[in-house]
């Protein structure tokens, strides 16, 4: 873990990402009950503060203490400082559980069942096929295969799914699947 954390602490110290929402959020937000959120690998808090915005309660989860230490304090803003590849997703909590640009599998199924009925899932991250844009060499693991998204949230109500070639934060081209999804 240590490991990890360090890595992180000096990608986002020196390569920050930008504070932009995510599209997918901004555009499905309102089709999400104002409740309890969570924000897996919140980073620097471009979701979490547009999500406190809107008035949710969010627990932002990152492995970065530094990216941490920026997410603004508030009463509405739980940070939570942990090893995704050992975080464990509460059952049914969450009105709202938000995933962009990371991949973790183990957590896919908990993201199912950490949703409270009528509660929506976002997911979006990067494919396989972005490869194909000259990308450095990225884990496959941490990519996600043609459908993959759509078949992990088998069960759930699909409000929103596609895979597109889009810009990412650093304004390359990459390919990303995304999904939002309801439990009903």
């Amino acid at each position: 873990m240590l490991e990890d954390k360090q890595r992180w602490n000096e990608r986002y110290q020196e390569h920050p990402i930008p504070d932009n929402v995510s599209k997918i959020l901004e555009k499905y937000v309102d089709n999400v009950n104002i409740g309890q959120a969570l924000d897996i690998a919140c980073g620097m808090g471009r979701n979490t503060h547009f999500l406190a915005s809107k008035g949710f309660d969010i627990d932002a989860v990152d492995i970065s203490d530094y990216a941490l230490s920026k997410i603004k304090k508030s009463p509405i803003i739980t940070k939570i400082e942990a090893d995704l590849d050992k975080y464990n997703i509460a059952p049914n909590k969450y009105d709202l559980i938000l995933n962009t640009n990371y991949l973790n599998r183990r957590l896919l199924s908990q993201m199912k069942d950490g949703l409270k009925q009528g509660g929506v899932v976002m997911f979006e991250t990067f494919i396989i096929a972005h490869g194909d844009f000259k990308l450095p060499t990225m884990n496959l693991d941490y990519l996600l295969r043609k459908n993959e998204l759509l078949h992990s949230f088998i069960g759930l109500d699909v409000i929103y799914y596609e895979e597109k070639i889009d810009t990412n934060l650093r304004g390359e081209r990459v390919k990303i699947a995304s999904i939002v999804a309801q439990k009903n």
